[in-house]
């Protein structure tokens, strides 16, 4: 079975906790609600955060109550290319090993394996990420970008 944008449906349970790809079960407001308040995505719109799940490979992260704790996104081809992003898991529910969890899901979606490139981008996640084979660049002479920091806030205001 597979969603709208071509990618394989995944779910996996584990001491209640439900992580699913499903874009019908994810509360948008809830991670609009904590990106707009990450180091990432200050300020960024409730129809930006919308605009973003409709073009990437959602993951989310749900409690027993089928609460949204969690989130991951990664915009990929499915082929060549992955971008991981927005990844979280809520203050609350930290300490459980589910960050893991949702990178080790995240890593085993079919549609990720056999990716030449999967990149992210973070300020304090290294050793989680490292985990999971991600390094530094070895070509950072080669890695261009343009960053524009602060541009939610700027858009979100006017």
């Amino acid at each position: 079975m597979t969603d709208h944008a071509g990618f394989a449906l995944l779910e996996a349970a584990r001491n209640g906790f439900t992580i699913s790809t499903d874009r019908q079960r994810l509360d948008i407001a809830a991670v609009h609600t904590y990106l707009t308040r990450s180091y990432w995505a200050e300020g960024i719109s409730a129809a930006l955060v919308a605009k973003s799940i409709r073009g990437s490979l959602c993951f989310g992260l749900y409690d027993a109550s089928a609460k949204q704790i969690g989130f991951a996104r990664v915009v990929t081809d499915g082929a060549t290319f992955a971008y991981l992003c927005d990844v979280y898991v809520l203050e609350s529910a930290r300490g459980r090993g589910l960050g893991i969890w949702l990178m080790e899901t995240v890593m085993q979606h079919p549609d990720l394996a056999g990716l030449r490139r999967s990149m992210l981008v973070t300020r304090d996640a290294h050793s989680l990420y490292a985990r999971f084979g991600f390094t530094p660049s070895k070509f950072p002479d080669r890695i261009m970008e343009i960053a524009r920091p602060g541009l939610y806030k700027e858009t979100s205001s006017t």
